[in-house]
């Protein structure tokens, strides 16, 4: 059994002219088992919108969802208790921008711990600390015990985005649903949070749904990939078929958009300029080619007014 299916998923969108706007419309897909299935679109395709109405994060009163949406096998568009029950536990979320996704008055372990305490509320506060503590070294973060004590605003948006990380695991959840985890954070940084989430789906098994708009990312991470536009998937296959023969004009022209680097040549290794020594004046040919002064050129001299 997979751990998400989704059929036929439908979300309309209430604007504030009135008018509904169908942001998903009749997407299908399944993720097993330790696998990474990504969704890959332009901004405003409806890749983030398909994960927050999985996870039942969209207000009712401005969204409506149809279709099925199966995570171990229950099925979360009906009753939101059923939801309810899964998040935190089953199903884990990596937001999109760790500088915003933490409560800013309160500690980082504070919140790590809570979150240990949703799986497992029978723990007490130290064994909450403990578990949290070993996540941090688990997502390696430095000095885990000072980290612990400290705000988010003192740390760095690559350690926030380890905190997150290390939130979803902490949950022992069947599926991570990870939002644009690396958008926010600088070019390095981003091939750490990426290793990582590699080593820890090996290490657990987790499944992943992986929602981005980088092809880069995409590629690296992905068993499969859904290409959406406009609410819809245009193309769908494994990594490699996507990426490497993209059928639809939509995929193509996304990775047409891809930067090339061109030529490159390393100026330490270009040869200095050779001057024979013919090539060079004699000392002797530049004596009187000095520029006047103003003792050998009355000319230059600054006429002085006196009153």
């Amino acid at each position: 059994m997979s751990v998400l299916e989704v059929t036929d998923l439908q979300v309309e969108l209430m604007a504030g002219d009135g008018n509904v706007v169908r942001a998903v419309d009749g997407v299908s897909f399944h993720i097993d088992r330790g696998e990474t299935v990504t969704i890959i679109g332009e901004s405003g395709s409806g890749k983030s919108t398909t994960a927050m109405a999985v996870l039942r994060l969209l207000p009712d009163d401005l969204a409506v969802i149809s279709g099925t949406a199966r995570i171990g096998g229950q099925d979360v568009t009906g009753d939101r208790k059923v939801i309810n029950a899964l998040r935190g536990r089953t199903v884990a979320l990596i937001p999109q921008d760790p500088m915003t996704a933490l409560n800013p008055i309160r500690t980082v372990g504070r919140q790590m711990s809570e979150a240990v305490r949703i799986k497992y509320p029978k723990l007490s506060k130290a064994e909450a600390k403990v578990r949290a503590l070993s996540l941090m070294e688990q997502v390696h973060i430095r000095n885990p015990a000072k980290q612990y004590d400290a705000y988010p605003h003192q740390l760095s948006g690559g350690m926030l985005q380890r905190v997150l990380i290390a939130m979803a695991v902490s949950t022992d959840a069947d599926l991570i649903v990870a939002d644009e985890p690396t958008s926010a954070l600088d070019v390095t940084v981003q091939a750490g949070i990426l290793d990582l989430l590699l080593e820890l789906q090996e290490q657990t098994g987790i499944a992943l749904l992986l929602i981005t708009h980088d092809l880069g990312v995409a590629r690296l991470m992905s068993d499969r990939i859904h290409v959406m536009k406009s609410g819809v998937f245009v193309e769908s296959g494994p990594v490699t078929d996507v990426v490497d023969h993209p059928q639809h004009p939509y995929t193509q022209k996304l990775l047409g958009a891809i930067p090339e680097l061109g030529p490159w040549h390393d100026p330490a290794a270009t040869a200095p300029t050779a001057y024979a020594v013919s090539d060079v004046p004699d000392a002797g040919d530049l004596v009187g080619q000095a520029e006047p002064t103003a003792a050998g050129d009355p000319s230059l001299v600054k006429e002085t007014t006196h009153g």
